[in-house]
């Protein structure tokens, strides 16, 4: 890190009025600090600058590329406009992280590349390096530790230590007991568990319910409905129309129930996000909502592959609900409670959680998906349930 103190005292006249000029004027001073600026941040040139005679013209700064940045300000002083040109460096000092298991089984003669076997991303590089440090003999069986590495463009990284079993054989697991509760979850009883007078509970919905009687769906209950709107089959391809959304939409409301929508996304760019906002824009056609557009990214099982930096995945849920926000509609992430937590990056003012369980300790959702094995008068088959917090 450096600092300088710039302490500008004129050594020349300068005429008056609005003539722009390079030229430092007499009795001016800025004491100008020039840190080392991290990327991303939300810096203002008024932050650089720790005491002034003079008027500044404040602005953000752009700190989205690591490296020298170039920064150009204007400053009044005795009714005249002058230039002042500097420079700041950008920088990533934030290490990788690595998701993964802490143990992996393979069959002796493995050929594969065990970076590819745990989940790893960086907040501004989108291809991190992955390397093994520590030997395995993969023609041996035996047990293993090595060191996976991630490290980043700026050179940041993050080891995860691994266990490696090399085996002959992988046994099967033949265990039919099963290893979780598969029992169903009736909405009376969430009912009572989870409504309160700062709560309603709801469903949400696609084409796998089927045709919906909403009216019973009502009478058990709900008081709104999250609704599919559409699904991305293939990056870069509009999305698909979820085949019971014209019905759902209409007897939904037609039962008095607040509806939503969201859109099951694969975008892998800005552009992308924006163009399948304008597409459930364009299906809505100016359909009111009681309820926000939720953005659902979930394709995370090939993560690595995407090339994306954790910055880059969260300006596209951003894109998506400025541009329908901008419509007039309420915008919302859905997210699991380990991506939110772990990918997503908090700055969300709706939020809609899944965490399949009893209770929660995330804070700051809107909506909360607790259970993916509901059941509801009103519809054949198991149903997502939600809780919704009201002021």
């Amino acid at each position: 890190m450096k600092k300088i103190i710039l302490v500008l005292f004129v050594l020349i006249s300068v005429g008056c009025g609005n003539t722009i000029s390079d030229e430092i004027p007499d009795g001016a001073f800025i004491d100008i600090k020039l840190d080392d600026i991290e990327v991303f941040s939300e810096v203002y040139v008024s932050d650089l600058i720790s005491d002034t005679n003079v008027s500044i013209e404040d602005y953000k700064i752009d700190t989205d590329v690591i490296g020298k940045k170039d920064i150009e300000f204007y400053y009044t002083f005795q009714d005249t406009k002058y230039v002042y040109r500097t420079s700041v460096e950008v920088v990533d000092t934030e290490a990788p992280k690595i998701f993964g298991s802490s143990s992996r089984t393979v069959l002796v003669g493995y050929e594969g590349n065990l970076c590819n076997g745990i989940t790893y991303g960086d907040n501004y590089d989108g291809q991190p390096e992955c390397s093994i440090e520590g030997d395995i003999d993969f023609e041996t069986a035996g047990k293993y530790d090595v060191d996976l590495v991630v490290t980043d463009v700026s050179g940041n990284s993050t080891n995860y230590n691994v266990t490696v079993n090399v085996v002959e054989e992988i046994a099967s697991n033949n265990n039919n007991s099963g290893g979780g509760s598969t029992s169903k979850l009736a909405f009376s009883d969430a009912y009572r568990k989870y409504k309160t007078d700062n709560t309603e509970l709801g469903i949400d919905v696609s084409e796998w319910q089927g045709d919906i009687d909403y009216e019973a769906v009502r009478e058990a209950g709900a008081t709104f409905v999250m609704m599919r709107i559409g699904v991305k089959l293939d990056s870069g391809e509009d999305p698909t129309l979820d085949k019971k959304f014209l019905d759902n939409i209409k007897n939904a409301k037609e039962a008095g129930l607040k509806v939503g929508v969201y859109l099951y996304s694969k975008a892998k760019s800005l552009e992308e996000a924006i163009d399948e906002a304008n597409w459930v824009l364009d299906t809505l056609d100016g359909e009111s909502l009681d309820l926000p557009i939720v953005f659902d990214w979930e394709i995370w099982s090939n993560w690595n592959s995407y090339h994306l930096s954790f910055h880059d995945l969260n300006e596209m849920p951003k894109a998506f609900i400025k541009t329908v926000e901008e419509e007039g509609y309420e915008g919302m992430l859905y997210g699991s409670k380990f991506y939110l937590e772990n990918f997503w990056d908090g700055t969300y003012d709706n939020v809609w959680l899944a965490h399949y369980a009893s209770s929660t300790d995330y804070e700051g959702y809107m909506m909360w998906q607790f259970s993916n094995i509901g059941r509801i008068d009103g519809i054949y088959g198991d149903v997502d349930l939600n809780v919704m917090v009201v002021d």
